[in-house]
């Protein structure tokens, strides 16, 4: 069973039909909306700034939410992909957003909708990443839109895909 723990008189609010792997830890301020997956060793820790996740998003393995001290929160919309790894701190994720493997989203970056944070990318402070942008590199940049392909083929497909993926551990 998911590690779930109240801290400072917050527990963890957790949605509707959402799939929480046996590993996965949610701590303190977080809210997690409704058709949800949060796998294997990810971890949500609100315990400094609330962490706020949107309807069918998908937190895989070994990735790490977190917030900075009474400055950033963490907040984060409906069907975002957050994949393997990635870090998300104290920053903003609107909806239908895909955050690549091992990519690192720091305080205060604002990512709109319709966008995609390539793998291994590193968002510094503070960027705002306009809708429908490919960002890559280190430090992120980017590097093309996103055109109907990667709207339906990547970020969409992905987000929905997880909802299945879900289904085979309940």
């Amino acid at each position: 069973m998911a590690y779930i723990k109240t801290l400072q008189n917050k527990p963890p609010r957790i949605g509707e039909n959402c799939f929480l792997a046996d590993t996965a830890t949610l701590i303190g301020d977080v809210e997690l909306g409704d058709h949800c997956s949060v796998w294997f060793n990810a971890v949500i820790r609100g315990d400094v700034h609330f962490i706020k996740i949107g309807n069918n998003t998908n937190i895989q393995d070994n990735a790490v939410i977190h917030a900075t001290y009474q400055k950033s929160p963490t907040r984060i919309g409906n069907n975002v992909t957050i994949a393997h790894g990635a870090i998300v701190h104290g920053c903003t994720v609107h909806d239908n957003v895909l955050i690549g493997m091992n990519a690192v989203i720091l305080d205060d970056a604002v990512i709109e909708s319709h966008s995609i944070v390539a793998a291994g990318s590193v968002v510094t402070k503070g960027t705002i990443i306009k809708s429908g942008s490919v960002y890559a590199g280190i430090p992120a940049v980017k590097i093309k839109e996103v055109n109907a392909e990667l709207l339906d083929g990547e970020i969409k497909r992905i987000a929905s895909s997880y909802g299945m993926y879900a289904s085979w551990y309940k």
